[in-house]
């Protein structure tokens, strides 16, 4: 196959969605069974290179589609546990209690771009978060349990405080 060039034009894009968007979908069936899904995952894994906007040559158009794809599916798959949980939570909730559609909507969206944020965080600062806001533990217990120092537990929170304020900034 030969290579595509993939500037920001239309027609490049076209060109490799002409060609490679059949492909793709059959890609992405045989890995979710559902062919709904995985249509609505193959325009997001195209819309994701539209987005990309970088200039380069695809000497394997196939291959980076399918790490476009794999990223759009592993992304798909923690919405939907995400969700999993939220609607189990809600679930126990008395009628009156709980949350309309729009509201479940939203706290739906906010729950995964936490997720996203926490995702973007290494590993000991995203403990270290965590064990702060949830567990409410101080920083000298969270040193203890990471096995760092207290100042390292200041960096991990500094590290992500800026993650929320990007998060409400965004």
């Amino acid at each position: 196959m030969s290579a595509l060039p993939l500037p920001s034009e239309p027609a490049s894009i076209d060109a490799i969605y002409r060609e490679h968007h059949g492909w793709l979908l059959g890609w992405l069936r045989r890995r979710l069974g559902g062919a709904q899904c995985a249509a609505d995952l193959a325009h997001d894994t195209f819309v994701r290179l539209i987005v990309s906007r970088e200039s380069l040559v695809l000497h394997e158009p196939r291959a980076f589609l399918r790490t476009l794809a794999h990223g759009v599916v592993v992304n798909h798959w923690r919405r939907q546990d995400i969700e999993r949980a939220w609607l189990d939570a809600v679930a126990v909730l008395p009628e009156p209690l709980a949350p309309s559609p729009e509201e479940r909507l939203l706290a739906l969206e906010t729950l995964c771009r936490i997720d996203a944020m926490l995702d973007r965080l290494n590993p000991k600062a995203r403990t270290a978060f965590l064990l702060s806001q949830l567990d409410g533990l101080g920083y000298a217990e969270i040193a203890v349990q990471l096995k760092v120092s207290e100042r390292m537990v200041k960096k991990y929170m500094a590290q992500a405080m800026l993650q929320c304020l990007l998060l409400t900034n965004s």
